[in-house]
């Protein structure tokens, strides 16, 4: 071999060694990669294709049941038979829906809804075409099964109120989750889940909802569900336990039925627990679980009777006479009165240049203030009220419970309105007029409460003062005397002497000769009950109409008629329990409102709710022996 040649074999073998050991470093470099991934990281590579391969999906927890303070159920959780379809199991989807429509009636904008739902879906994804089958309708799509393909029957739950209008108010219902309820929470976005809107199912949603379990199932590359690995069903809503006596609720429910828009309130006036609350006209919950149909909607907002607004803690009226042991409190208490105090009533009081008229056309002559409670003298009231001044009555009126929400456990309560100077100052930018106080001593003007303020403020009128709260929730989950004791309810700083001024007075209108409730007093021994009627004005009387002839509630339309109320407590002896009564547009309290208040209050004393409490306070064989 030459020179030339044997240098052309070195540089050769030169690069042979060079290509040689870039091919052994990349080899190493593969090796070393494998064995990162196969050996280093293969327990994180494997979680991954695992996380790919299963699926960790949620099961919506049963909601937990609401019941009266016996137990009675005021809302369950029902069996609930669906129907559903799977697209790609059932060809012709439209032919599918045509023959179901001729076993369970599909309107053609059903029809329409599901074929929407179905394009927006994935072909394998079950889609709900129709809830609360019955057992006829089930058994019925079982037997033409080979006709109906792609569809099949589900088991669900849904909600359900076996008292439907007589709790509504109460209670309230579910519905689907709206967008802006969404709040992070994984469960919200479960398809078809519910929440409470309204009443005790809002109030307690977190409780009531439970706990969302859990389903561990093996999917394929699209999503679709092979087979169920594992099942945790989580965990049961909390069981709430309210106040109510739900046969008393049904009582007073039916009573106030027979007028057009009415309202009640009754409670124990020493431990705040609400027994009946109503609101009339109601209605029926169970239209909402399942989605309400437009025109039921479109029926409720409409009615002129307001059936979806709870009256008894957001309406907002005028209080009338019932307002006047307000004023005779503040007086008291001011030292402006004793209980001898009289003032003469000729049927009128000139202020200034105004005149201010008693119910009374012919006056009541002299009265001290349980006679001006009794026989409901206006002209009492104007002078007391002139002398005490606005600000302290609004003092004594906020001490009662009005003007201020009462922090019931129920969404939507109102404050209602109690005037003051610097209130007219700060809501219209004027200054406040004397004519103003003497037409707010009689519950008018500017004074706006609710039923349950009035029913609060009567029984702290008859309980000793005690600032006692109204309450609807007895218990949420395991139950025990810590859950049904209430708070203690501080004092008022109101005297006892001048409470039972009062509270005569408010017995002498059920019991005393001239009593505006005399004729409609409960009529068993040891259940009377004592309390004040109040008629408010929603029309301005003309001065020319007063000089000929006011025209009579019953002349007028519906909507301009007085209101009619009642606030009541029994028995009067040893006060139990405390009722306020509102009749929109009823006329006089005491043809309207007092006989409502008097079957309440008679049914209640009867059914003694209260007993609950004081037997699951005082254990079994405890007492003198």
């Amino acid at each position: 071999m030459d020179r030339g040649e044997s240098d052309r074999y070195r540089g050769l073998t030169r690069r042979a060694l060079v290509l040689g050991g870039m091919k052994l470093g990349l080899v190493g470099v593969l090796a070393g990669r494998l064995y990162q991934l196969q050996v280093i990281e293969s327990e994180r590579f494997q979680m991954l294709a695992e996380e790919n391969r299963i699926n960790m999906r949620l099961l919506p927890p049963t909601r937990g049941e609401i019941v009266d303070r016996f137990g009675v159920p005021l809302a369950v959780n029902n069996q609930n038979f669906q129907v559903v379809l799977v697209a790609e199991q059932a060809g012709d989807v439209a032919a599918t829906l045509e023959r179901l429509s001729k076993i369970t009636p599909l309107s053609d904008e059903e029809i329409e809804g599901i074929l929407r739902d179905v394009k927006r879906r994935r072909a394998f994804v079950p889609v709900t075409v129709r809830e609360n089958l019955t057992w006829e309708q089930v058994a019925a799509i079982e037997v033409n099964a080979p006709e109906l393909p792609g569809l099949s029957i589900e088991v669900g739950e849904t909600r359900f109120y076996p008292h439907a209008d007589v709790t509504s108010h109460v209670v309230g219902y579910v519905g689907a989750v709206a967008e802006s309820e969404l709040n992070g929470d994984p469960v919200l976005s479960i398809p078809g889940f519910k929440i409470g809107k309204n009443g005790i199912e809002r109030q307690h949603e977190e409780a009531l909802r439970g706990k969302a379990g859990t389903s561990q199932v093996e999917v394929n590359a699209v999503g679709r569900v092979i087979r169920e690995l594992k099942r945790d069903e989580g965990v049961e809503g909390d069981r709430v336990r309210l106040t109510l006596d739900v046969g008393l609720q049904e009582h007073v429910t039916r009573r106030l039925a027979v007028e057009q828009s009415a309202a009640a309130v009754i409670m124990d006036v020493h431990s705040g627990d609400v027994y009946a609350l109503a609101s009339s006209p109601g209605y029926d919950p169970n239209l909402f679980p399942s989605g309400i149909r437009s025109a039921d909607w479109s029926r409720l907002i409409n009615d002129p009777y307001a059936p979806l607004t709870n009256k008894a803690i957001a309406g907002q009226y005028a209080p009338g006479s019932t307002f006047k042991m307000a004023v005779a409190l503040a007086a008291l208490e001011e030292g402006i009165i004793t209980g001898d105090t009289t003032v003469y009533c000729p049927g009128h009081m000139t202020l200034g240049n105004h005149r201010f008229h008693c119910w009374k056309r012919g006056g009541h002559g002299r009265l001290d203030v349980v006679d001006a409670l009794e026989q409901s003298c206006d002209v009492y009231f104007y002078e007391i009220s002139r002398r005490v001044g606005i600000d302290k009555i609004a003092a004594m009126a906020n001490r009662l419970g009005m003007g201020e929400k009462l922090g019931i456990d129920l969404p939507g309560e109102r404050r209602g309105v109690i005037p003051t100077t610097q209130w007219k100052m700060a809501t219209m930018g004027q200054s406040w007029h004397p004519g103003e106080t003497v037409i707010a001593s009689i519950g008018q003007g500017f004074v706006l409460t609710t039923p349950l303020q009035l029913a609060t403020m009567t029984a702290r009128l008859v309980n000793g003062g005690k600032a006692v709260r109204p309450r609807v929730t007895l218990s949420v989950g395991p139950e025990g005397t810590a859950n049904l004791r209430p708070p203690e309810a501080p004092d008022i700083g109101v005297s006892e002497r001048n409470l039972e001024i009062v509270k005569r007075g408010m017995i002498a209108v059920m019991e005393g000769a001239r009593g505006t409730g005399r004729s409609r007093q409960i009529p068993v021994k040891g259940m009377e009950m004592g309390g004040k009627t109040g008629t408010s004005q929603v029309r301005r009387i003309t001065a020319a109409e007063r000089a000929t002839r006011v025209r009579s509630n019953e002349e007028l339309p519906w909507r301009e008629r007085d209101h009619a109320l009642f606030v009541g407590f029994a028995p009067i002896h040893a006060p139990r329990y405390a009722c306020s009564v509102i009749v929109e547009h009823g006329g006089g309290g005491s043809a309207v409102a007092v006989p409502i208040a008097r079957d309440i209050l008679l049914e209640c004393q009867q059914r003694d709710p209260a007993r609950l409490l004081m037997s699951e306070l005082v254990p079994e064989g405890d007492g003198e022996g």
